[in-house]
């Protein structure tokens, strides 16, 4: 589902409070540049994004790296967002919606090609690799890493050494904070918007595969 389409089957809000009048203002401010207005709805949202996906994945560094996902998708998508709705709902939309695609792509992951399934007439039957798929899907997946790792090599310097020490030396935010002597806060800063600048250097070319 869409973001217009999640905004269309949710209803307007009537009333809205200081609160989310304050998000419109942020929003507008984000959507013309203004990082400090970014800043202030991560800092707003963070916490309670991370506790909401928390509820549906228990892998606490994995729901980081959602929560910083989520902000990424919210903030490229901002221009679709309605201030006939509230800030707040489409963001948790956003959030759901990211983990339930999270969580299908990992259970799928998990399942084994070889393993019986279980046909109308209740024969069990084996699912037998095809091996042209298989060479296929290995090619796909080698070009994928290639383009990941060349947008990452062309990122600047400080955002590539974060999202190197994150996801391929798998270390931890606060880990990373003390080897590079920098705060948490920038550390995080740094990682989201490594990940929103690969976000739209790959976005153009996910169609190829």
């Amino acid at each position: 589902m869409s973001d217009s389409e999640q905004q269309k089957s949710q209803s307007p809000r009537e009333n809205p409070s200081e609160s989310s009048l304050e998000d419109d203002v942020l929003v507008k401010k984000a959507i013309g540049g203004d990082e400090k207005a970014y800043k202030k709805l991560v800092n707003k949202y963070e916490r309670a994004i991370y506790f909401h996906i928390l509820k549906m994945v228990k892998d606490k560094k994995q729901v980081e790296d959602l929560v910083q996902e989520t902000f990424v998708k919210a903030f490229d998508n901002l221009n679709t967002y309605s201030t006939n709705y509230a800030f707040s709902t489409w963001l948790y939309r956003i959030a759901t919606n990211h983990t339930i695609d999270y969580l299908r792509k990992k259970k799928l992951q998990t399942l084994s090609i070889d393993e019986p399934v279980k046909t109308r007439d209740g024969d069990m039957q084996m699912q037998l690799p095809d091996d042209d798929a298989s060479t296929d899907r290995k090619i796909i997946r080698q070009q994928r890493q290639q383009m990941v790792q060349q947008a990452i090599e062309d990122l600047p310097p400080k955002y590539r050494k974060v999202i190197q020490m994150r996801h391929m030396e798998e270390k931890s935010y606060q880990e990373i904070a003390e080897v590079l002597d920098k705060p948490l806060g920038t550390v995080k800063a740094h990682i989201f918007r490594a990940r929103e600048m690969l976000y739209k250097a790959l976005k153009d070319k996910k169609d190829r595969f």
